[in-house]
């Protein structure tokens, strides 16, 4: 697949997201800002403001923040970028955040932002007259968007405010978050997965809909961190079987640029090398870009050593991290002439701190900082359900059947090599959880799930506290200070944070 049908399929994609042509989406802003009015109330305008919900996604600050704390506060990446820059993102690296850094605000105000854009169209499209077929997929859509929004909200910040419409009251408290996921997060994900089509009835120009399988992955992660095994099997399972997904065969060429929307893709956001959201760019690929030579963007969220040590001979680790010297697709990574390449301990001037190094999972080729912003951002995988699928096997003890689906990811990874990465062949149910959770550390390297399979396998304290993790406070981030002062007290703070 060539650069040029790149840029036929994700303009066409973006179409989805915020217009009904591509002229148009190039030439209009977001139409996720026409919540007032009549709006919606032709066809057309329902198009228009279900595209504006899946644009939520293209914002940087939907991104946790902006930039990628989740995996600076795992043990996969350090803060990055020039040591002089953006100083406050250091409080990730060393948990010394509080409610005020600006990143939870940014990220809890864009998540309801793309709540509030969902009920635009929850409030309007279903009285519009137009086909029934239509109108049904687009509210399914919205609803799996609703439904991930708040998922994303209750994994980082527990009990939120329930928002169901869009005038709600000017105060409303925290809900617990089961609440939360029995009244709004799986009700969405049923009712998508029985309403919206399977991926491939989808023509290759109009993949990065949401579909079935979508709902059925995400459905899967959310039990898992629930903690509900027999349903993470269920719909796991329901997504292996369906032949809609599979891996493709190079690990390598998972996150190339010639492979928008592959085989094993179930969730992706599209984008365009555009250095604007209103043109279709999206800015989380360039916030983790190598830095200085080639110059494609700031450099933060640099892999740690101890991510390079954790792979060892993994084929895995040259997909995934970028060192200097490297020639990617005949660009030469020479860095940062500001950042160390090498920075040493202050307690052992022999033990190494970092290396500077980059993403590759990110990476795009060309020498501007616009080529990153063109990077599709995978946010759910075929071999992130596999690996689901089988931690829940597990659990519900069938290890059999979960070392099927572990080594179909083993296999994938060590491509053809017998020499690494055999398969793994024991039973026992302790050791085998610990191996699976290692193997996602491996497969999902800095695509920030790693922090939350600590978090949810209560593996956090251990690995994470000798950088600053609290148990007790840090499996959830502090409530944004400013939404505590605009409700008046009404919502209230996270345990451990002032």
């Amino acid at each position: 697949m060539t650069m040029k049908r790149i840029k036929i399929i994700i303009p066409f994609v973006l179409l989805i997201l915020m217009s009904t042509s591509c002229e148009d989406f190039l030439n209009n802003p977001p139409q996720g800002y026409l919540t007032s009015g009549s709006f919606p109330e032709t066809r057309k305008d329902a198009i228009l403001a279900t595209n504006g919900v899946y644009n939520t996604m293209l914002i940087w600050n939907f991104h946790a923040g902006g930039f990628p704390i989740l995996d600076i506060m795992s043990d996969e990446a350090k803060k990055g970028s020039n040591p002089g820059d953006a100083t406050q993102i250091n409080a990730f690296e060393f948990f010394t955040f509080s409610s005020t850094n600006s990143s939870f605000n940014r990220w809890w105000s864009t998540l309801y932002q793309g709540i509030r854009r969902a009920h635009v169209v929850l409030e309007n499209v279903p009285g519009i007259d137009m086909e029934n077929e239509l109108k049904t997929r687009l509210i399914a859509e919205t609803r799996f968007l609703r439904g991930f929004f708040y998922f994303k909200l209750v994994r980082a910040f527990g009990d939120v405010p329930k928002v169901l419409s869009t005038n709600p009251p000017t105060k409303l408290p925290r809900s617990p978050k089961s609440e939360i996921y029995d009244e709004i997060i799986i009700p969405d994900m049923e009712f998508v997965i029985e309403n919206l089509p399977l991926k491939s009835s989808y023509p290759n120009n109009e993949q990065g809909r949401v579909s079935k399988g979508t709902a059925k992955g995400l459905l899967a992660k959310v039990y898992l961190f629930r903690e509900d095994y027999q349903n993470t099997e269920k719909y796991a399972l329901e997504v292996i079987n369906s032949g809609e997904f599979s891996l493709d065969p190079d690990f390598n060429h998972v996150f190339a640029e010639d492979n928008p929307f592959g085989t094993g893709s179930l969730l992706e956001v599209g984008a365009v090398p555009e250095n604007n959201y209103f043109e279709g760019g999206n800015q989380y690929a360039n916030t983790m870009g190598v830095r200085g030579e080639p110059n494609l963007g700031w450099g933060f969220g640099r892999p740690s050593w101890k991510l390079i040590q954790d792979f060892g001979d993994d084929p895995r680790k040259d997909a995934t991290i970028i060192f200097l010297g490297e020639t990617l697709q005949g660009i030469t990574i020479q860095g940062d002439d500001s950042t160390p390449d090498t920075t040493y301990s202050d307690e052992d001037p022999n033990q190494i701190e970092q290396i500077e190094c980059y993403n590759q999972k990110t990476f795009a080729a060309g020498t501007e900082p616009r080529y990153t912003w063109g990077v599709n951002r995978k946010l759910l995988r075929y071999s992130d359900v596999l690996l689901m699928a089988a931690e829940a096997l597990n659990e519900n003890n069938k290890p059999q059947q979960a070392l099927q689906y572990l080594n179909m990811v083993r296999e994938r990874a060590r491509a053809g090599n017998p020499d690494v990465l055999p398969d793994i062949t024991t039973t026992d149910k302790a050791e085998l959880r610990d191996i699976i959770i290692e193997e996602r550390h491996r497969e999902l390297a800095l695509e920030a799930q790693r922090y939350w399979d600590l978090v949810r396998t209560g593996k956090a304290a251990e690995v994470l506290g000798p950088l600053g993790f609290e148990e007790g406070k840090h499996e959830l981030m502090p409530i944004p200070q400013n939404a505590i002062d605009m409700s008046e007290g009404m919502i209230t703070q996270n345990p451990g944070y002032l």
